[in-house]
């Protein structure tokens, strides 16, 4: 069975940090693409962060690029999103995602790129 979990979440204060994990089983983790997704109320999900199969390309949405860093273990099937200088705008339920190898990951993949997906974490950064 295909599952993907999310962990991490959590309310942090701006400026704070937070470390998103996603946990793969039941499929060959290691032949996936990985995509951190977020939703934030009242808006449509958007693409925040990809990582390819083997981990040597990553991209990022502008709103977060160098702020977070996405990284996977394949050994372990995990994927980590770490989040520095969280914003209040970074406010949402985040998802991770899986899909088959891409050309390219520039610009980010869209959800239809993705097969499998997780049941998100909230995140959440008020003071």
């Amino acid at each position: 069975q295909v599952q993907l979990v999310e962990s991490g979440g959590g309310l942090v204060q701006p400026g704070g940090s937070l470390r998103l994990s996603c946990a793969a089983t039941g499929f060959a983790f290691d032949h996936y693409a990985i995509g951190w997704f977020r939703q934030a109320p009242g808006k449509e999900r958007e693409a925040v962060a990809c990582i390819s199969s083997g981990g040597g390309t990553t991209n990022y949405a502008d709103s977060v690029s160098g702020r977070f860093t996405i990284s996977r273990d394949n050994a372990k099937n995990t994927v980590n999103l770490q989040m520095n200088n969280l914003k209040p705008e970074d406010t949402a339920i985040y998802y991770c995602a899986a899909g088959p190898p891409r050309p390219t990951y520039a610009p980010l993949p869209p959800e239809s790129a993705y097969h499998y997906w997780g049941q998100g974490t909230q995140v959440t950064v008020s003071s």
